[in-house]
């Protein structure tokens, strides 16, 4: 994306505080770990105490828009509140493949194949989470920026300012290589390739042990994702272009999470602390920058939200950008209880906290910790050494051991009240 990139502040290790959509999405709407505000699991959603980046900013004045790609952003999980209009684009675009989205969402989310005999399902009432299916098939990112075109330019002709969040899936699994849903193989190798997808959307080493996709076939999804990136990256830079050159306009671009193909013997999201899951691409676009910066510290991305309400004149909070070094890089992971037959060695969960790019976790009272690999890959956790106290590795001084102590010791309650 050369424009963003030669007009940004770019964060080189910024991770996401969670890795999936609705804890991830939730820290950066909240600035807050998800043990803090609660959105850790499908069952759990943000704490109605918690007051939200969308609410702040209407209280400032903005007219507050959410667009999104994602049910997962949505009421369904808290994640409306603030907004005064949530656009679900999957009710403005006609499905491409009717049949097809049916199948594929129902045989994607177990929760679902029971509405097939459901009196709903015989009235053809199809539930939001089958409905929102539609953009697993199809590209809406078009669509998506037409939208906000529009509410921006009826927002300026009443004089209103305005805070709109996006959230595209084109990127997000099964992975867009084409406008309309299509397989990289052909033959066997589309069939396989099919089958890697349903076991990766489906988690289902989780309830077996074993991971059935096999090197070629995450080679052909991780190649998937990247082609769906290079279809859609010159688009989401010229619409970031079109916003920030065209009026006073402050532009984040980033992702809410990173994607974990096999690294550590998992694939797909839920309960990952790993570089593949966290690690996320983060820009920050100020009104009138034309000149670009790195920040190499590790960051946390909930930290966008203080940064925007600093930018609003209402500082909250630690700012990504104006104090990248106060930004702590943790992350948190919740077991996922795949179907209610997640096997014993997958219920745990964990905190990470990352210092010189060191990862240090903690899960199930003891300590690990993964140094960058040499090697590529993704590196193992191994057993911190007797006498050895990550607390003193991570932190500078008496405060920050404090604060860490302290964080170690919510988390490990919340853990025990969800375990």
């Amino acid at each position: 994306m050369p424009y963003v990139q030669g007009n940004s502040v770019e964060f080189m290790a910024a991770r996401s505080a969670g890795c999936w959509t609705l804890p991830a999405t939730a820290s950066m709407f909240t600035g807050l770990l998800p043990h803090e505000h609660g959105a850790d699991t499908q069952s759990r959603g943000l704490d109605p105490r918690i007051p939200t980046l969308a609410e702040r900013l209407r209280a400032l004045g903005y007219a507050t828009h959410q667009i999104t790609a994602n049910v997962a952003t949505t009421e369904v999980f808290g994640l409306d509140r603030g907004f005064d209009e949530v656009v679900r684009i999957w009710k403005e675009v006609p499905p491409q493949h009717r049949k097809l989205h049916e199948l594929m969402v129902l045989v994607g989310k177990p929760r679902l194949r029971k509405k097939v005999l459901s009196t709903d399902w015989i009235r053809g009432k199809l539930s939001e989470d089958i409905e929102a299916g539609k953009v697993w098939l199809q590209d809406t990112v078009d669509e998506i920026f037409d939208r906000a075109r529009g509410i921006l330019a009826h927002n300026e002709r009443r004089g209103k300012p305005s805070f709109i969040f996006i959230n595209l899936m084109e990127t997000h699994f099964p992975y867009h290589v084409s406008e309309i849903f299509e397989p990289l193989g052909r033959g066997v190798d589309a069939v396989t390739e099919l089958l890697g997808l349903y076991h990766q959307v489906n988690q289902t080493f989780m309830t077996t042990g074993e991971q059935p996709v096999t090197p070629r076939t995450m080679a052909r999804i991780k190649s998937r994702q990247r082609i769906s990136w290079e279809r859609i990256a010159p688009k989401v830079d010229a619409f970031t272009r079109e916003l920030h050159e065209a009026a006073d306009n402050l532009v984040v671009v980033g992702s809410d999470h990173g994607e974990c193909f096999g690294e550590m013997g998992w694939s797909y999201h839920f309960n990952n602390v790993s570089d593949g899951g966290n690690r996320v691409p983060l820009f920050w676009l100020e009104p009138g920058r034309t000149t670009p910066r790195r920040v190499d510290h590790p960051v946390s991305a909930r930290d966008v939200y203080g940064a925007v309400l600093a930018a609003a004149g209402t500082p909250v909070g630690p700012s990504v950008v104006d104090e990248p070094e106060s930004s702590l890089s943790a992350m948190e992971s919740c077991w996922y209880n795949s179907q209610g037959k997640t096997l014993r060695r997958y219920k745990y969960n964990q905190l990470c906290v990352v210092a010189d790019n060191t990862r240090w976790l903690r899960r199930d009272g003891a300590w690990y910790s993964a140094a960058p690999s040499t090697l590529g890959g993704e590196p193992e956790f191994a057993p911190v050494g007797w006498g050895v106290d990550p607390i003193e590795e991570l932190a500078t001084d008496a405060e920050e051991r404090t604060r860490l102590r302290r964080l170690v010791t919510d988390f490990e309650a919340f853990s025990t009240r969800i375990s």
